[in-house]
């Protein structure tokens, strides 16, 4: 099993155990959107789509992962994100985060996650965008809901060394009826004591896991020193998105 990719052969078995719903384990959305109630016509049209038309990319986001995030430059802002990933290849995922996951979810942004060996190959101001993840698997705070604990345990063996870059564009945890402002960059914990354990026990007590007993679980699992390069707001870099005004093309001389 090679650290830069994703799955081993034969993790077919694996992947056929991919749940994206949690029993008892739902994670409702916190926010309330304004609006009226879905008419008549709307249901009839919703359910005509649902048989007719393709949703090959929502099919195939089959890999599901709770973890947390945030803000970069602002660790105070911390908030739960669940992905729902579609692997591309042996080297990159993309996923879409929401802030629960039951129908009512909100889509709080996006993560995309390469390999160590696409990582390297970055520019070097790039790589400031991304975070790592090694603490996020050995801390067992990244979780993949409803697998069976060796199936977790071979996922984050690979997940363990790559990198991701988030955006979230939604801001669940303060913009509680509609998105504001612009996207974000967002950030994974790094070590110990950053982040909020009363956060994450109401996350394992919702989903019935303990954090702990993940931790003690991946302590096996090799992990690779991270690269130069990630996590850079440790070393001050912070990077971040923000809103400007700008004369438009038709205005410029």
């Amino acid at each position: 099993m090679k650290a830069n990719r994703f799955y081993s052969p034969g993790c077919a078995l694996l992947l056929s155990l991919f749940l994206s719903a949690c029993g008892d384990q739902n994670t409702r959305s916190p926010v309330q959107t304004p609006g009226a109630e879905k008419s008549t016509k709307t249901k009839v049209l919703e359910a005509g789509a649902d048989v007719l038309q393709g949703k090959e990319p929502l099919r195939n986001m089959n890999i599901y992962l709770d973890g947390f995030h945030f803000y970069n430059g602002n660790m105070r802002g911390q908030m739960e994100a669940h992905h729902f990933c579609t692997k591309l290849n042996e080297d990159v995922i993309q996923a879409v985060i929401f802030d629960g996951n039951t129908a009512s979810a909100k889509i709080m942004g996006v993560e995309y996650i390469v390999s160590r060996r696409l990582f390297e190959k970055l520019p070097d101001e790039e790589k400031k965008l991304w975070h790592s993840h090694r603490h996020e698997v050995k801390s067992g705070t990244l979780v993949a809901p409803g697998l069976p604990d060796a199936a977790e345990h071979e996922l984050m063996e690979q997940i363990v060394s790559t990198y991701g870059k988030t955006i979230h564009t939604w801001h669940t945890d303060r913009d509680k009826e509609l998105p504001y402002g612009g996207p974000q960059l967002m950030m994974g914990f790094t070590q110990d004591g950053q982040i909020d354990t009363a956060m994450v026990g109401q996350r394992d007590r919702r989903m019935k896991i303990s954090t702990a007993e993940k931790r003690r679980q991946r302590a096996d699992i090799p992990a690779p020193d991270v690269l130069p390069g990630a996590d850079a707001w440790q070393q001050g870099e912070v990077r971040q998105f923000e809103v400007t005004q700008r004369a438009s093309a038709a205005h410029q001389h």
